[in-house]
Order: C-alpha cells, then structure tokens, then sequence
C-alpha cells in the first residue's frame, strides 16, 4: 500500500514541544509504557492544533511547489488551478479529484504518460499509471481514461493504446503549467 504524505505545520515550534513534553511526561508519571506510532501521530496532531491524527490528515491540503511563471498562472482557468494541486512535487497525483471537471483535467496528464501507435498490456498500463499516482489505484486510473477516450483497450482488455487526442485551449495551458512546475521543481531537487 503506497504511503500518503501528510505535511505537518504548526504556528511556534516551541509550543509543540512544549505540548509533547507535556504529554509525554504525564504517560510517565502514571506509569504507561511510551506511546505506540498511532499514539505519537495523535500527540503531534494535538500540539499543532488538530483534535487527532485523521483529522489533521483529513484536513491537509497536498503541498504542492507553485514554480508556474506568473505569467502562465494568470492565463489559468479555476479548474486549472485545482487541478494543478492535485500534483506532488514529483508531478504524481496525490488523489483522484472529487469535482469531476478538476479530475478530467487531471487525467490528461496521465494521457502524456502513454507513446502515441503503441500497443500497450494492462500490466504496462498499470505500470504507468503506478509511476504517475501515489493512491494505488490504477484500474480507476485506467477506467476514467477509457471512459474520457484517452485509451482505448480490446472488449477483453489484452490491449490499451493512447487515441490521438488534441486537448482544448484549457487543458492545454493547464499542461504547460504542468510542465513547467516539474520542471522548475526537477531542478530545484538536481542541485
């Protein structure tokens, strides 16, 4: 199972210190061995301010680095926007959208994945796929692009192939903001 990144940010780092400390030293005075993974994870949550570990998972937001030229970011839909948070700093997808328009844009950069007149398995599908998400899910993945008509398979599934596609104005800006926030972010990581 693929791990999820959960970032972590809290106002003052002395008071979650403090607030560990706290916490900790009480478990030792009543005499309680020292806090399991699940335990810690609630204590960190609680010191930044979240009731519990799910709910400071629940509430967080993907981090994504903004490396888009201003002047790419302005000529951006709001769908845009969104979709382009949806992206890791690798340029993975972190969870498939709720808002379906957000998630079709998304499924666009999963279609730059694929070389055009190559026939592909389900298992190179998935492999693909796997590469460019971080939720473990490719057969959702593999559906939704079958569904929008970026792939195409056999009725018995032997063989995927990418349909040559030509992308809207939108999903077009949206691409080249992609590639330029990984690029921008590849950089960043080589030096």
């Amino acid at each position: 199972m693929p791990k999820t990144l959960v970032p972590y940010a809290a106002p003052d780092i002395s008071s979650v210190a403090k607030s560990l400390k706290t916490a900790l030293d009480e478990r030792h005075g009543a005499g309680r061995p020292p806090p399991t993974h699940v335990e810690l994870l609630n204590l960190l949550a609680r010191a930044a301010g979240a009731r519990n570990f799910q709910t400071l998972k629940a509430t967080a937001k993907p981090v994504v680095a903004t490396a888009v030229a201003p002047e790419v970011a302005q000529d951006l839909s709001p769908t845009a926007k969104k979709a382009l948070m949806q992206f890791d700093a690798e340029g993975r997808l972190v969870r498939l959208p709720n808002k379906f328009s957000v998630q079709q844009m998304t499924m666009w950069v999963m279609w730059t994945r694929f070389a055009a007149r190559r026939d592909y398995t389900e298992k190179e599908v998935n492999a693909i796929l796997n590469s460019q998400h971080t939720f473990g899910d490719p057969a959702t993945l593999r559906r939704e692009l079958v569904e929008m008509k970026l792939l195409s398979r056999e009725s018995d599934c032997s063989r995927y192939w990418k349909e040559p596609r030509r992308p809207d104005a939108d999903v077009r800006a949206f691409l080249r903001a992609w590639r330029a926030a990984h690029r921008a972010r590849s950089r960043l990581s080589s030096s």
